[in-house]
């Protein structure tokens, strides 16, 4: 385990392969900026840097509250086996009925950064006031100081304690979507499968924007976008070497890890998955949707066309920004009223 994320050895570089499909017109130009604005690919040095940007992007308790909408608590689940304590942010609506659904908020970051505070949760909290739904944070170990097991361990660690003190907190135990952007929808995916093999806590769905699912760096999406994107494919190899090390894109890599290397997908919670269409994770997405429904399940797939990873936090006022945002919407409202 390495002290020092900058030690990590560089991901071997891999040959770009194909166009890309293009950009909405929306979004071309916003995207050109943040590029311009911000170093890519991710890579070990840069760890550092995306810390930084994460805590002074972390949203203070006014921001959380929006105006008496929501009350704020910090708590701490136990931790995993002689492991830290995990730290939580309950943010409960303040005029809905008890006991409220929850959307447990995994924060994304490719597996290196971020924090439960951090801006995308917005993202949550407008979902939650529209359904009067609770949002539960959880605050992860990160890569590579914290390599696989811990993050997904953390995860269920909270989401053990949410549901066990679902009485005190107001909430509704059987009405909990596990979620998250990217690297928290892929850890909201393993937690899904986490949950399932453990006869733990079963949430009622799981809502993955934009998932980190796949170690192995293969599919034709994340070779076709190498240096497009947010995320590019460069970026992802980064964080999953970040994750597992050597192991990555090896043989024997948990499910609970890299879920697309999970040996059953059956028995799991409703799925929303969505990516855009010119990301590196397009193909990882709709191969998992895919298998869970080959497996009898149930899976609900959007592919934004034109739309890069983690696009409407980026460009919100975009059409294909808010056509997301309904749909997300509409898609929770169907789930939490089972």
């Amino acid at each position: 385990m390495s002290a020092d994320p900058t030690d990590l050895p560089p991901a071997p570089p891999a040959p770009a392969q194909g166009v890309p499909p293009p950009l909405d017109p929306e979004l071309a130009e916003p995207l050109r900026r943040i590029r311009a604005e911000m170093a890519m690919p991710l890579t070990p040095r840069l760890i550092p840097d995306r810390r930084l940007r994460s805590r002074r992007a972390r949203l203070p308790d006014e921001a959380l509250e929006r105006g008496g909408a929501f009350t704020v608590r910090e708590r701490t689940a136990p931790g995993p086996d002689g492991a830290p304590a995990v730290p939580l942010l309950i943010c409960t609506p303040t005029a809905a009925p008890r006991p409220f659904p929850v959307l447990y908020h995994v924060h994304g970051g490719g597996m290196v950064a971020g924090t439960h505070r951090g801006s995308e949760l917005a993202c949550d909290l407008d979902r939650a006031q529209e359904l009067g739904a609770a949002v539960a944070a959880v605050d992860y170990r990160l890569a590579p100081e914290h390599p696989h097991p811990a993050p997904v361990e953390d995860c269920y660690a909270g989401l053990t304690w949410l549901a066990r003190n679902a009485a005190a907190l107001g909430i509704d135990p059987g009405r909990i979507v596990v979620g998250g952007n990217s690297a928290g929808g892929g850890l909201a995916a393993g937690l899904a499968l986490l949950a399932r093999d453990r006869d733990g806590p079963r949430p009622c769905g799981q809502f993955l924007q934009f998932p980190m699912l796949d170690d192995r760096c293969r599919s034709r999406s994340h070779t076709q976008m190498l240096d497009v994107g947010v995320w590019d494919g460069r970026s992802n190899l980064t964080g999953w070497r970040a994750l597992l090390g050597g192991a990555q894109g090896g043989h024997g890599v948990s499910g609970y890890a890299a879920p697309a290397r999970a040996h059953r997908v059956d028995g799991l919670p409703p799925a929303y998955i969505e990516v855009g269409s010119v990301e590196a994770l397009r193909d990882e997405g709709i191969a998992y949707a895919s298998r869970i429904w080959e497996a009898g399940g149930r899976a609900e797939l959007h592919v934004w066309s034109g739309a890069f990873h983690s696009f409407d936090e980026w460009v919100p006022g975009a059409a294909v920004s808010r056509t997301a945002h309904t749909a997300r919407v509409d898609w929770l409202r169907r789930t939490l009223a089972r």
